[in-house]
Order: structure tokens, then C-alpha cells, then sequence
């Protein structure tokens, strides 16, 4: 990729919004490390070596200044990143926000814990840890404090929608939700037990033929008796999982669809790994080193994320994108802009923002393959019950 030095300088001005930097070395640092992530394309320390321009004459003086950063017990991720996606939200305007907890598994040996934005198909991350623990599985005292410190940096008075899958369902969580504020759409499991008419039933019991809907208002969940909140089941026409998600707001067949965005957290993490950064080809083994990269890779997701909306705003997707519609990601849309913009001297983005207005250009890769998928999700319900 030509031309770094001007992307630096682009990357410089964003990062420049966090007024918590200790050293001005940690800044420039860590613009370096983005530009050298971008332009390489995957996460490697040795590989991002060329993109850079300093006084340093060797390649391994270049590696030990990333290495030195990334151990570096002072840098606080969290403060640093906070201010950068509160000036990204500071347009979202009265649209629902969502969000949704997720963990994704390096080399079965660490556990990044992340609760990201739903945006547009994809997410971005808001915030993370990285634990070494040999399982996705994590309990809900590991996560409690990622959700007070995601509260924090949503824009006062906004409603928020919290989705997670089975794994997290615990009373615990719902109970901080609750104290927060905020909505939310959890799946749950078969052997959940609910309270209803006067007696428990644990879900698996209840009997759905393929293709049927039922909605539960005001019941009680687990021997706590939770609640009351209001449970969807549905067993989809197609494939032979059940699904039963519970809600803090009465259920109808758009439940599903609500909870169906935490799927595109999935779809960040898979933009960390194999399609995109490339995460796992990293030699980084620490936890704490393993948050701080999380950190570039935060912020790399969210320009490029601001960037490639800003390209379909103004109209000018396809010189990016070959897809008659849009076929690509926003990050890879803003991928592909920077690189048309260091090539050819296009303009670059300086303010990051993300507005919470309905996605202008829904992802369709052909109109055959998005009649089909309406079709598909048509046919997946086809009675319902809310007895």
C-alpha cells in the first residue's frame, strides 16, 4: 500500500480525540500499528515493519517498539478506546442501539470476552477481555463489569437491546440488565424450566410440529422464579434446532428476528480471524498483550467501519465494490476505499461517526439469492400460537 505516511496522518487526527494518552509515544505508536495492520493485512508484528517510517535502522528495533507497547501495563485500552466510539455515537439520534455479548476461542488456549454494537450486518467492538481459559464458556462474574463499562459510553437516554445466546442466559444477567435499563432478547435452553398456570414445565416438554410458533406472556423462569418476562419457542420448517429465546418485552415472530442480529457479532470476530486481520496467525501468547491487540483491531474495525458508510452515503460504493448491490461489509468497503484513496489521492475519512438511520444499501450479493432467503425466512414459521 503506498503512500502510508498520508494514512498515518489521517489515523493521527482520529486518535487524537482520546485526551488520556500518558506519552505521546504511546499515540504514535499505536498509529503506526493500525496503519501497519491495514496495509499488511493481518496482524503480524514483523509485517507491518515496512509500512512504518521512523529513525530506526533495523527491522527488530521496529518489533521490540510494538512488542514493548503491547506489555505495557500502564496503557489502559479501555480508556483510551472509550472516547473514540463515544464521538462515533454521538449522532446515532433516538434509534434503538443494540448490543451483543459474544466469546470467540484463539488456539483453544484464550477466550476474548467482547460486547460489541450491532451495525448494519456486522458489529463493532465496544468493549473486551482476554482471559486464558480453555473454554467459550465463561460465568457471568467474568463479564458483569464489561456491561457497566459499555453503559458508560452509550449516548445518554438511548434504549438499548442486549442479545446473547444460550450460554449466557443467567438470572444474574438478567437482573443487571434490568437495573441498566435496558432491553433484552436472550436464548435460552430446552431443560430451562418455566412457571406457568400454577405449575413448572421445563421447555423440551412443550411439543412444536416444524414450522409452528409459540409466545408465552407473563411467566416465571427457573427455580427463582424470575420474572414475569415472555418467552418465544419455534421449531423452524428447516434444520433441527429448537429455538426458545426469552424477552424482557412481550414476544411475536419479530423476536426472532431481533435476536437472530446477534449473529452478526460472529461476523466481527470472523473479520478478527480468517476474513479479515487474521488473528490467529499471531505469535502474541499473553492475555494482557492479547487485550492491548484487540485494542488496534477495535480501532482498525471502527474507521474502517465509519469509512466504508461514508463511501455508500455518498454514492460512491461501487468504485469499490464489483456488486451490482451491496456484496461487501462496510469494513471491507472502507478496506478497499483506503487503498483506491492512498493510490489514486482520493479523500479519506477524519470524523468517525455512525448514525443509527436504517442501513441505506442492505447487503444483497444477487436479487435471486435475496428472494430466496425472504422466501426461506417466509416458510420457516407457519403457524403460531400465543396461547
Amino acid at each position: 500500500m503506498e503512500n502510508t505516511p498520508r494514512l498515518y496522518d489521517t489515523l493521527s487526527r482520529f486518535l487524537r480525540q482520546c485526551r488520556h494518552w500518558l506519552d505521546v509515544r504511546h499515540w504514535k505508536t499505536l498509529t503506526w500499528m493500525v496503519v501497519g495492520l491495514l496495509a499488511s493485512e493481518k496482524v503480524s508484528l514483523t509485517a507491518w515493519v515496512p509500512f512504518v517510517k521512523s529513525r530506526a535502522q533495523y527491522a527488530q528495533s521496529t518489533v521490540r517498539r510494538f512488542d514493548r507497547w503491547l506489555d505495557n501495563e500502564r496503557l489502559n485500552v479501555h480508556q483510551l478506546y472509550g472516547p473514540l466510539i463515544q464521538q462515533a455515537l454521538r449522532e446515532w439520534g433516538d434509534f434503538r442501539l443494540r448490543l451483543a455479548l459474544d466469546t470467540s476461542m484463539l488456539w483453544d488456549r484464550y477466550c476474548i470476552v467482547r460486547i460489541s454494537l450491532i451495525y448494519r450486518g456486522r458489529a463493532v467492538p465496544l468493549v473486551w477481555t482476554v482471559l486464558e481459559h480453555g473454554s467459550s464458556s465463561v460465568a457471568y462474574q467474568t463479564y458483569a463489569s464489561l456491561l457497566d463499562q459499555a453503559a458508560a459510553l452509550l449516548p445518554l437516554g438511548c434504549t438499548v437491546e442486549f442479545l446473547a445466546d444460550r450460554g449466557f442466559a443467567d438470572t444474574a444477567l438478567l437482573n443487571q440488565l434490568k437495573n441498566l435499563g435496558w432491553h433484552w432478547r436472550i436464548r435460552i435452553k430446552r431443560s430451562f424450566q418455566v412457571y406457568r398456570h400454577g405449575k413448572f414445565r421445563k421447555l423440551k416438554r412443550v411439543m412444536l410440529a416444524k414450522g409452528q410458533a409459540r409466545f408465552w406472556h407473563d411467566v416465571w423462569i427457573t427455580k427463582d422464579y424470575y420474572g414475569p418476562v415472555h418467552v418465544a419457542m419455534a421449531r423452524p420448517c428447516g434444520g433441527k434446532d429448537y429455538w426458545y429465546v426469552v424477552s424482557d418485552e412481550p414476544t411475536g415472530q419479530a423476536t426472532f428476528a431481533e435476536y437472530g442480529a446477534r449473529f452478526d457479532i460472529e461476523e466481527n470476530f470472523l473479520d478478527d480471524k480468517s476474513n479479515g486481520f487474521q488473528l490467529e496467525a499471531s505469535l502474541i501468547r499473553s492475555a494482557h498483550a492479547l487485550t492491548r491487540l484487540c485494542f488496534v483491531l477495535a480501532v482498525a474495525t471502527l474507521y474502517l467501519t465509519a469509512q466504508g458508510a461514508a463511501v455508500v452515503a455518498t454514492g460512491q460504493r461501487r468504485r469499490v465494490d464489483p456488486h451490482w448491490f451491496r456484496g461487501n461489509s462496510y469494513l471491507r468497503i472502507g478496506w478497499q476505499w483506503v487503498k483506491l484513496a492512498l493510490a489514486q489521492g482520493e479523500p479519506l475519512l477524519t470524523r468517525v461517526r455512525l448514525s443509527g438511520e436504517p442501513d441505506p444499501e442492505p447487503p444483497r450479493a444477487s436479487n435471486r439469492q435475496f428472494h430466496k432467503r425472504r422466501l426461506r425466512q417466509r416458510n420457516a414459521i407457519l403457524s403460531i400460537s400465543y396461547a
